[in-house]
């Protein structure tokens, strides 16, 4: 499975659209080679560099299986993320450059898990359902 976007290259920089300096909506997501089974997807965007340890920006699961997530769509349930919100929270860094990833997973299964669940939760309820994997990493610096 493969994970792009019209709006930025794999490590390349984020558009200030989408983070806290701009409209602060999520990017377009292409997704290809989705496994055979499939039956939803899931994504979290995280920035592991942030002072207090990796930062939870968006969690969105039981997606319908789809080729592309339009920008600023909301594709299905969302988690509470870590400014404990139901929505996407772009790159906002403190200082320095910071790395964020847009991990996908093909799942086998639905999810049963209810809107505002947390990290720990998606991750345990996806052990087991998890066909493929797939990331896109893109920076971003305050000026």
């Amino acid at each position: 499975m493969k994970l792009s976007s019209f709006d930025f290259e794999y490590e390349g920089l984020i558009p200030e659209k989408f983070t806290c300096d701009g409209e602060d909506i999520s990017p377009s997501l292409i997704i290809e080679d989705i496994p055979e089974g499939t039956k939803r997807l899931a994504l979290i965007v995280d920035d592991p560099d942030a002072p207090a340890g990796t930062w939870v920006h968006w969690i969105v699961f039981n997606i319908h299986v789809t080729e592309i997530i339009e920008e600023g769509e909301v594709p299905g349930t969302q988690g509470l993320n870590d400014f404990r919100k139901l929505e996407y929270g772009g790159p906002c860094p403190s200082s320095g450059t910071h790395r964020y990833f847009f991990k996908l997973y093909a799942l086998d299964t639905k999810l049963d898990l209810a809107e505002g669940c947390r990290i720990k939760d998606l991750l345990k309820a996806m052990e087991g359902h998890i066909l493929a994997e797939a990331e896109l990493m893109g920076t971003y610096q305050r000026e």
